[in-house]
């Protein structure tokens, strides 16, 4: 009875307006207004959300967007990695439902041909060529391809693509059997010709690449364009060092199958 009777005395107080009610504890009180002497009322602190892990956190703390370094070198659940600049790209779609990414296949590129150092792969990637720019660019301005990620001379890494999504960079391919590459792999671009070597920049920004995407899939093999598409295309090219590359980013050569010699 007296737990009956306490139920219905404090929904009587709970029902009851308050008459300038005190707290019990003033370190408790609701703040005054502040008058003209008194300063400004303080703003509420600026959150931000963690990309990876869905964490709050103040807008000061963290590193850029992400709650902590480890975060930020990771792919995200919307398959971005923290540590590339994005610049999205409208060239993709879906994968395969329940296709795994096993292959990771090399290019490269340069625009116009042979110079480095500017916007005109981003704008390829992006539509946003301008075909007045070079006369090359008529050639290809209206053409809709695209890659997950580009490594630049100075190993800066840029994606368009979301990991998740098949971006268009392989065109008709066969990978031992298995044609249509853009259905299971990621594509990256390395800045860069057929008759120039790559920068150390790039390949230890690949390194780092490579280890982020094979902790997050079930990365198989790695190849070159040309490997998919003999005949076709010669990329990453005679440059592109395959045994520096596996040695760097640790890569055994059971998943090299095309061999760790150079070749165009």
């Amino acid at each position: 009875m007296w737990w009956r009777y306490a139920q219905i005395e404090q929904n009587g107080r709970s029902s009851a307006k308050p008459n300038n009610p005190k707290p019990n504890n003033p370190k408790q009180a609701k703040p005054k207004q502040p008058n003209s002497s008194q300063g400004t009322v303080s703003k509420p602190q600026e959150m931000k959300q963690c990309p990876c892990c869905g964490l709050r956190f103040p807008a000061d703390e963290g590193v850029g967007a992400y709650c902590s370094a480890e975060h930020q070198n990771a792919i995200d659940p919307k398959g971005w990695w923290g540590a590339a600049d994005w610049l999205k790209s409208p060239n993709f779609d879906e994968r395969p439902s329940g296709m795994p990414i096993e292959l990771v296949l090399m290019h490269h590129i340069s625009l116009p041909p042979g110079q480095f150092g500017n916007h005109y792969i981003a704008d390829f990637f992006q539509n946003k060529l301008d075909p007045n720019a070079h006369p090359y660019f008529q050639e290809i301005a209206d053409r809709q391809v695209s890659s997950h990620f580009l490594i630049k001379r100075d190993g800066q890494v840029q994606q368009f693509v979301s990991t998740l999504n098949r971006a268009w960079h392989a065109g008709a391919s066969e990978f031992f059997g298995r044609d249509r590459c853009n259905d299971f792999s990621i594509g990256i671009e390395l800045e860069g010709t057929e008759d120039l070597p790559f920068q150390p920049a790039q390949y230890l920004a690949l390194k780092e690449l490579v280890t982020v995407l094979k902790k997050q899939y079930p990365i198989a093999a790695y190849a070159g364009h040309s490997d998919v598409a003999p005949g076709r295309k010669k990329d990453p090219g005679i440059h592109f060092d395959w045994a520096y590359f596996s040695q760097l980013a640790g890569i055994p050569a059971r998943q090299l199958p095309y061999g760790l010699d150079k070749r165009s």
